[in-house]
Order: C-alpha cells, then structure tokens, then sequence
C-alpha cells in the first residue's frame, strides 16, 4: 500500500502531524493521503502520562480548540511542591523558591495559551484521532510497525506491519495473516519512549552521534476514584526526597483532576546503581506517606501502568532526519523533563514535521518519490519555542545527577534565575551501570497492606494487559545464558525487579535456577530493554493490539 505519509504510533506527536498535514493539504486545495499506524488495541490504549498538560501547540494546531471539545476540563488552581525528608515528614518549599519551570497556573495570566490543565493523555489522543479522521486520516489501530523499510540507497521507504497468528513455535496458525508493506514518500516515527524502530535507525543512521548518551526514567501511575468531600479538582502537588535517595533520584506527582479523580505517581530515574532497588516497591511505599496518603485514603485504586520517560533533554537529542524519514517526539526525546512535561513539544515537533513535509511533497514534481532527508526540519525546530525550552534546561538532568536532589535543584534554580548562564551540564555515563550485588545493600520492602499499596499480580490486572500467549515471545535474549550465568551472581539479576509487572522471575527447577520470561504481563514499558546490565534485551513489537489497555491513562 502506497502513501504519501506514513506515520508510526497515534500519540501527540503523531496524531499531531497528521493533522496538520491535512490541514495545510485542504487550505492547498490537494490530495493528501496520510496513514497512521498504531500497535495499541485502539488510539490511546498504550498512553499514560501525569499530566498535567500546557496547550500551547494545541492551541497553534487548532485555535478553537475549546468549541471542538478538547478533553481540558480541570484547569490547574494551586500548585504545590514538597520535598519528604522520611517516611513522615515533609516541607513545603516556598513559592519563591520553586523553579519557574514548574510553575503551572498560567504564571499570572488567565490566558488559554499559559494555563495549563490536569488531563488524561489517552483522552487527548482518542479526540486528537477523531479530529484526524475528520480531516480524511487513516487510522489503523491494533497494527504494529514491526521494521523499517530502507532500499538500497538507504534512504527510508515506509514500514512493515508484523505478521499476526503466528504460533509460539513460529508455525503459522488457521488467523495467520502476513505483515503488510506500507510505502510513502515519508514516513514519521513517533513511537514513544525507546521505540524499538526509532532505536533501529538512531544506530544505523548514527543519529546519536556528538550526543551524551540518551537517559530515561521509569514512570507509575494509578487513577484512584475519591470521596467526594476529598476531592479537589485542580489541585497539583509535586515532591522530591523520600522514598528515594543516595544515587537513586526521581519525584513524585498527585493530580486532582476530571471525575472524582486522583492521579498519583513517582518517576524514577533509572541512573540508579543499586541492584537491590526495586522501582514498584518505592511507588507503593511511598504511598503511605502522609502527605500523600490522606488524599488516597478512603478511595479505591481503579487503574495501574508504568511507561519508560526519554528525559536527556538537549544535551542527548538525536538528530531527527534521516533520508525519507523523521523521528519525533519521545521517540526522539523532545519531553522537557525541568516541567516534568512532554505533550506539548512532543506534538510541536509533529507541528513542524508536517510543515516540512507537506512543503517538500507540495514543491516536488508530480510523480516524485520523496525521500529526501529533510534538514529544514532541523532550521525550523531549533527556530521553535519548544527547542528553546529544552536547550534552556539542558543542564536540568545532569545537575541532579551530579550534586543530588537537593544540590542539583539549588544549582537549577540558580541557573534560571540566571537565563541559562551557570557551566553546562554533562551526565555521560549510560543507565545500565549498576554496582555489582556484592557491592549493595539489599534493600527490605514492607509488605503491601492491600489499601494504599498492592502487589505486582493484582497492579497488572488493572492495566487491562493481555497478550495471546500462543506467539512467539516479543523479548529478545541475544545469549540466553547471560541471566543466571552472569547477571544473577553478579547483580542478584535485577529484572526481578526493575520489571513493574513481574515479566521475569528467577525460578528452581531441579534444583537449579531458571530464568523465566511471562512476556504476557508485559505493558511495554521498556524499562528492561534499557536497564539490564548487560543489554541482553531487545523488546520488540508483538502481535498488534496486544499490551495494555489503559482507560484515560
């Protein structure tokens, strides 16, 4: 099947440039025809982020957004930052003191463009598809881009969907149906966090090159319906401190937002050294906090999910062309992780894609294949807002590596305060670094108490995941050995517990220790395939519409 554009995954970025692709192609009087591919069971299936949303580029994508119905309902009122110094204790740092960048009520003005809202992401993306198919886009939800296409001359020719009803064995099933080709002219790439063809093509097109290596998160979330009489829509609480610490970094988040609704969450970073830590665990301890815990009490957990962050900012971005071919927002790396948000330079970067796009479709001649590597893209995106926002904050990151929580965020502070005029930061050792188990100190978790914290079982039945466990296994071991022969002396093997829904456990059998892969709990965070220690993982595409189902994640 032959398209003028090909987009992978329906999320901001690439909902975003399918957009306005069809926008500019209506204004032009042409045809356009514009495909997007999404390996979620439907648009928003695989999303979850805070969020606490800034619509600025939505704003510049659709003007009336407000009249369309854009899922903004909870504008955010009082804005709150705290810093837990143990399992009791918290202090409220004053607003004079909190970094600009994390302020979130409109910074003194009423305006549509710098209020920011508490959203769901996934409802954001399920109206920003129905505005696409509106505009004459193809979505085709439940299809999973599985390689890139790349012709002899190297330059990017589209996608191959993965084949589906393949048996565990590799034998083809009574639903076998072979993968499709899918062509354009260009093809955008807007996976997400580690998308696994964006990984492809970073390496083979050296896009990382003269970068810091890029460095990730792993980010939970839960909606917990609320009595009423606790609810407090628009509130936004943000903290640092307990219950990570020493060279484990990271924060948390609690939204009151639509609903009855409270989201609750911790980014950990995933530059912790300590084999023993367990990402889950700290999320589920830190709950009991009580800062956190009377907004939690008396209300029900309804929803669980965890996704890997892309936060390097400036200092580790990619470049984003490639002959015939774009890599855009978290795919590339564009969240800026000094406000804590993505969306919105996210899908500026899918704003200023399709701009690009539709301009050299428009000025080709009739006939003309594409395929060209389009480094206007780059003039335009460092010309954006939304690059000077991340070059702004490049040392955001690697201060907090450097000097700690709180010395890190006193060496930010002072930074913006200054325009961005204190010595650049630099963090150029990769995240898969770990000490080795003899080195650390195990670490003793509480129980879980089934009120505010639960397990791993009863947390990845929440995310609605499912996967027909008749396929072959989608996590990819380059040696199998390396688990118990390797990992599990030296680390303790620690995909027992950066894993957030269980995928592998250690096991005996006969008396020996076996590696186990439940690769049907998998909700595709891709934490493993960036954590392990050894990079041995390759998380892959599995049969699309497998994976989580998240509701308004």
């Amino acid at each position: 099947m032959d398209f003028d554009v090909v987009i992978v995954g329906a999320g901001p970025s690439g909902l975003s440039a399918a957009c306005r692709l069809m926008q500019q192609a209506s204004d032009a009087g042409r045809e356009l025809s514009v495909c997007v591919v999404e390996k979620g069971s439907e648009v928003g299936a695989h999303i979850l982020s805070g969020a606490v949303f800034e619509p600025r580029a939505l704003a510049e994508l659709f003007p009336d957004w407000a009249e369309r119905g854009a899922p903004l309902n909870t504008p955010v009122l009082r804005d709150e930052l705290y810093l837990l110094k143990d399992a009791d204790k918290a202090q409220k740092l004053p607003n004079a003191l909190v970094p600009k960048s994390m302020h979130n009520t409109g910074h003194g003005s009423d305006s549509q463009a710098t209020q920011n809202y508490v959203i769901s992401a996934g409802n954001l993306c399920r109206w920003l598809a129905e505005q696409a198919e509106g505009l004459g886009v193809e979505i085709f939800p439940g299809f999973a881009a599985q390689e890139p296409i790349v012709d002899e001359d190297g330059i990017v020719r589209g996608i191959i969907t993965g084949d589906m009803g393949v048996a565990a064995d590799g034998s083809e099933t009574a639903n076998y149906m072979p993968g499709m080709e899918l062509r354009a002219k260009y093809t955008l790439f807007c996976e997400g966090a580690r998308g696994h063809i964006g990984k492809q093509l970073i390496a083979r097109f050296e896009l990382d090159a003269n970068r810091d290596p890029q460095h990730y998160a792993i980010g939970f979330k839960e909606l917990w319906d609320v009595p009423a009489e606790q609810h407090q829509p628009g509130l936004v609480l943000h903290g640092s401190g307990w219950p990570l610490g020493g060279d484990s970094h990271g924060g948390w988040f609690l939204y009151h937002g639509d609903d009855q609704q409270v989201m609750v969450g911790l980014i950990v970073d995933l530059a912790y050294r300590n084999p023993y830590l367990s990402p889950f665990d700290e999320f589920q301890r830190m709950k009991h906090h009580p800062l956190l815990a009377r907004h939690l009490t008396g209300g029900k957990r309804v929803a669980y999910g965890a996704r890997a962050i892309t936060k390097g900012g400036a200092n580790c971005l990619p470049r984003m062309t490639m002959p015939g071919a774009l890599l855009l927002g978290c795919d590339a790396g564009t969240l800026n992780f000094a406000k804590i948000k993505g969306i919105h330079t996210a899908m500026k970067s899918g704003l200023i894609a399709a701009e690009t796009v539709f301009a050299a479709i428009a000025a080709d001649d009739e006939g003309d294949e594409g395929g060209k590597e389009l480094t206007e893209f780059t003039s335009a995106w460092e010309s954006s807002w939304a690059w000077r926002e991340l070059d702004a904050s490049r040392s955001f990151g690697p201060a907090i590596h450097r000097f700690g929580t709180v010395g890190g965020g006193a060496f930010n502070f002072v930074d913006q305060l200054l325009g961005g005029k204190l010595p650049t930061q630099h963090d150029t050792t990769p995240d898969h670094r770990l000490q080795t188990a003899p080195e650390s100190s195990p670490i003793d978790y509480p129980k879980p108490d089934g009120k505010l914290s639960f397990d791993k079982p009863s947390s990845v039945f929440l995310s609605n995941t499912n996967h027909d466990e008749n396929q072959p296994c989608h996590l990819k071991l380059s040696d199998p050995d390396i688990p118990i022969e390797k990992n599990l002396p030296t680390y303790a093997e620690p995909a027992q517990r950066y894993c957030p829904v269980g995928v592998y456990e250690v096991v005996e059998e006969a008396g020996e220790p076996q590696f186990r892969i439940n690769f049907q709990n998998c909700i595709h965070c891709k934490t493993c395939d960036i954590k392990d220690p050894s990079q041995n993982i390759t998380w892959v595409a599995p049969e699309g519409g497998g994976g989580p189902n998240y509701p308004n994640m």
